[in-house]
This record gives structure tokens, sequence and C-alpha cells, in this order.
């Protein structure tokens, strides 16, 4: 009998495991994975970024955990030797009427506490001298790091306890309750443990249902596709270059992403993925496909945003459309000068009305904690995120 089981084995669920372990080293845990590896899916399409915190609304789960899991990312990643740079980052407007919605950035950035400053075009060609835009912020405290080496990491910190497991190629079937707490049904037999906590990722809705809840929105796969910069033109970037982002869509616009390798991608755009774990352009799994079109969510949503959704499939099958959205940021920026890189997909939970669930979304009931909805900025936050769950349950420990 274990005292804990997570469900997934991607940085959130092994954060969480990492600060029960580390606060309470007497409790038996298990992280449950369905791969063969940690980290496969969100978390190791994931493209590096420390987030600051500066665009998400003061006092959300978001702001708060970004702001402190930042913090405890970068002292994790300085005691474990983990590569990390706080290189920082700009986000620009390309025109006078962008610079309201940067100053809003702005405040708001301030209010969460994020050290940031309003830079003038002149300010900033010193920090980029190949971009665009009338004014910009910087945001000098953002940084990048592989968040796949965090996972390997925090895995072995896991792993080091001998009551601990970590269990790959398991997929959870079934969950039951019975008088002492869980009957975990996986496809490698049983788990019984007192308490779980559902870190499934693109399939946190689902494991929400196993558990006998019903989940308030539906996750929604959106694929994010990258092209990485020749080794010729890499200079073009020095570090994170972002747009401002429209605020009707969650999601950031393409941008310019130096990575801890010192690789620069840009990207992503953001389109319906035909399966959950759909990577491929091509690849297709109908069962998700037909369960994404016929949610009623997401056809309110889709019928909100048509304009930008057909957009954004345009640039995913015309290269010469993704880069024109890469020159409004940088104009020298040529398509002979990109590579395709794979592509990432991100779990968007959708409400029945249609509305993307904009902060991090957390249901339980009695014996288990389901995190319904963690996008970015979850990598960073995820310490944090850690904590914030197991203060929920350590009443009931």
């Amino acid at each position: 009998m274990f005292d804990i089981c997570i469900i997934g084995g991607g940085i959130v669920g092994l954060a969480t495991a990492y600060q029960f372990s580390k606060k309470y080293p007497d409790l038996k845990l298990v992280v449950l994975e369905k791969e063969a590896s940690l980290a496969m899916h969100q978390t190791g399409h994931n493209s590096g970024v420390l987030h600051s915190g500066i665009y998400y609304k003061p006092g959300s789960l978001k702001a708060i955990n970004c702001r402190n899991g930042k913090k405890a990312m970068e002292q994790f990643c300085k005691e474990q030797g983990i590569d990390h740079e706080l290189c920082g980052k700009i986000i620009v407007a390309l025109n006078d009427e962008e610079v309201p919605r940067l100053q809003n950035i702005y405040q708001r950035g301030k209010e969460n506490g994020v050290n940031c400053k309003i830079i003038s075009r002149e300010e900033m060609l010193e920090i980029e001298p190949h971009v665009a835009g009338v004014q910009a912020i910087h945001v000098p405290e953002c940084g990048i790091v592989n968040y796949k080496q965090v996972c390997m990491r925090l895995g072995e910190i896991i792993a080091e306890k001998e009551d601990n497991m970590i269990s790959l190629n398991h997929t959870v079937t079934a969950v039951q309750k019975n008088s002492d707490g869980l009957v975990i049904e996986t496809n490698q037999g049983i788990i019984q443990c007192k308490f779980a906590i559902n870190c499934g990722g693109l399939h946190s809705d689902r494991v929400t249902w196993l558990g006998g809840q019903k989940p308030t929105a539906k996750i929604i796969p959106f694929k994010g596709e990258y092209y990485e910069l020749n080794e010729s033109v890499k200079h073009l970037c020095k570090n994170l270059i972002y747009p401002v982002p429209d605020p009707e869509f969650p999601f950031l616009g393409v941008h310019f992403t130096r990575m801890i390798d010192s690789s620069v991608e840009c990207g992503p755009n953001a389109v319906l993925a035909f399966g959950r774990e759909a990577y491929g352009k091509f690849d297709l799994n109908l069962k998700d496909l037909l369960e994404s079109i016929f949610y009623p969510g997401f056809q309110k949503m889709a019928l909100k945003h048509w304009k930008m959704g057909w957009g954004e499939m345009w640039r995913s099958y015309n290269k010469g459309a993704f880069v024109k959205a890469l020159q409004r940021l940088i104009p020298e920026i040529e398509a002979k000068h990109l590579h395709s890189v794979p592509a990432g997909i991100r779990a968007q939970a959708v409400n029945p009305d249609g509305a993307m669930v904009d902060d991090f979304l957390i249901q339980e009931n009695d014996r288990i904690i389901n995190v319904c909805n963690a996008p970015s900025p979850a990598a960073t936050a995820s310490l944090n995120i850690g904590s914030t769950v197991m203060a929920q349950i350590e009443p009931r420990i």
C-alpha cells in the first residue's frame, strides 16, 4: 500500500512527488507513467523558457505559482547542476496600435513583482539588433533551461528512497475506492494507495472521469509547430523575442527562442491537433479528433475564433505564410533560413461555453486531487504547483 500515487510522469507529476518526498520522507510514493520514459509529451516538447509571470492576472494561480515556482526552479537548477541561464527577453510592440497593450502587460508585470522596464526602439536594438518594432518591454529575469534534464534529476531523487517507485509503461485503466483508500488498475496490475494525484496532462480530464469526478472542462489538444534557424543566421536572435499577444487568445504568438543548447526555435503556431499525441502533420487519432470536434465547447470556441483558426491552419501548411509571421519580428528572415523541428502539443482545457480556461485548474474529492489544466507556464511553476497540491492534501495525510 502506497500513501500517495501520482498519475503522470511529466514535470508537474514529478515536481509534486519531489515535494512530498522532501517534506514527508516517511511516505511511500509511486509515480505511474504510461510511456517507456519520463517527460515524453508536453514536458519533452517544451521550448525551455523560464517564464517571469509578466502576462498573468495578478492574484491568479498562474501568477502566484509562476513567480514562486521560477525562484524554486532556479534554486533547484543551481543545486543540481542543471544548465540554465537568465538571458532576458523582450516583448515587442510592432506599431503604435500595440503600445497600449504593451503598457498593460508592463503594469501586470509590475503588479506581479517582475523585474521589467519599457525601452525605446534604440534601447531595443542594443539588445536585439535585428528586431522590428517601435517599443518593447525588457524582462532581464527571463531565462532558459532544459526541462527534460530537470525531470530526469527529479526522477532520480524520488527513486533514491527505497520505498518509492517510478513505474514506467503503466497505463491507468480504472480507479476504484475501497475502505482503505484507492485501487488503481493499470495494464500491468493493481496499485493500492491512500490518495492519488492526477497529473495526466493531455489525458487529465479522462483520468478525472476514471476517478469518479466530472471534469468541468475538456482537454482540446493544440499543436504548436516550430522551425529552427540555420546555423548561418542564428545571430539574428540573441535571446528571446516575443510579440505583444492577442488578449482574446491564450497563446503568445510566433516568437524566437534561444534554447539552452544555443539553437534558435521560431514558432509556434496553434492548430487543432488530430489527436492528443498526434505530433506529425498527418498523424490522426480518429477517436480523439471526433471527441474534440463534437464537444459543444470546442464548436463554440471555433465559431468565435474561426478567422484566427484558419490563419493558424494556413501557416501550418504554407511555409511562406509562417515566414511572413516571423518577418514581422525579424524582417531579415527568409524561408531558406529555416528547417522544421518536432512539434509539441498543448493540453488546453475548454469549458462547455467555449471559453478557454486561462488559469490552472484543480478539482478534488476526498481521495483524489486532479490537476485538470496546467498549460504554460506550468513547467516554470511546477515545483510550486507541487507545493500547492501538497498543501491541499496535507490535512488528510
